[in-house]
C-alpha cells in the first residue's frame, strides 16, 4: 500500500457504505472496511473516530455551508425567501447528486436506533447552524428559531418524499412543492375561530 493513499476517506465511505448495505451496520467492523477500501485500521481512525462517523462524516460540512450561504445572502432578503432560496441551493448543487448513496444511508440509519439517534444529533446541530445564521443577520431569537426549524422541516421532509419517489423529478422541484405547501398552509389563516 501506497504511503498516501490518494482518496482514502472517499474510499472508506464507499467501502463502509457497501459493507453496511450487504450486511447490515451491525455486523461491519472496521478491519471488514478498510480491507474493502484496500487500505489500514489505521488509515481509518485518522479519518474517522467510529464507523458511525462514517455515515455522519459529509453531514460536518452542512453547518459551515449554511453559514456561508446565509451570509453571502442579500441583507434584504426577507427570512422566508432566504430559507426557499438557501434550501433550493443545496438541492441543486450538494444533494441531487448524491441520490443513490441517500438511498443507501437512509436505509441503514433506518436499521439502527444508535444511527437514528446520532442523526437526530447531527440535524440538531443544523438548526442551530441555521439559527446563529439568522441571528447575526438580525433577527431576534424567536424569529432565529422559527426559521432554524422550518428550513429542517421542510428540508427533511423534501428528502424523505425525494427519495420515497422513483426519481424522475429534480430534488429541487420537491422542495419547491413542500414549500410552497408550507406556505399556503400558513398563509395568513384566522387564529381566532380557534
Amino acid at each position: 500500500m501506497a504511503r498516501w493513499d490518494p482518496d482514502a476517506r472517499a474510499r472508506l465511505e464507499q467501502a463502509a457504505l457497501e459493507l453496511f448495505r450487504e450486511q447490515g451496520f451491525a455486523a461491519t467492523t472496521v478491519p471488514q472496511i478498510t480491507a474493502r477500501a484496500g487500505l489500514t485500521t489505521r488509515t481509518f481512525f485518522r479519518h474517522f473516530a467510529d464507523k458511525r462517523e462514517v455515515l455522519f462524516g459529509f453531514e460536518d460540512q452542512f453547518p459551515a455551508v449554511v453559514a456561508e450561504l446565509l451570509a453571502q445572502a442579500p441583507p434584504d432578503l426577507a427570512p422566508i425567501a432566504l430559507i426557499a432560496a438557501g434550501l433550493e441551493t443545496l438541492a441543486e448543487t450538494r444533494f441531487q447528486p448524491l441520490r443513490e448513496y441517500l438511498l443507501t444511508h437512509r436505509a441503514v440509519v433506518r436499521s439502527d436506533e444508535r444511527l437514528r439517534e446520532r442523526e437526530l444529533t447531527k440535524h440538531a446541530a443544523l438548526a442551530r447552524a441555521v439559527r446563529a445564521g439568522f441571528v447575526e443577520r438580525g433577527e431576534d431569537d424567536l424569529s432565529a428559531t422559527l426559521a432554524a426549524e422550518v428550513s429542517g422541516a421542510v428540508w427533511w421532509v423534501s428528502l424523505d418524499r425525494w427519495l420515497d419517489e422513483d426519481g424522475d423529478r429534480a430534488l429541487v422541484a420537491v422542495v419547491r412543492e413542500t414549500m410552497a405547501r408550507f406556505l399556503a398552509m400558513t398563509g395568513g389563516g384566522d387564529l381566532s375561530s380557534r
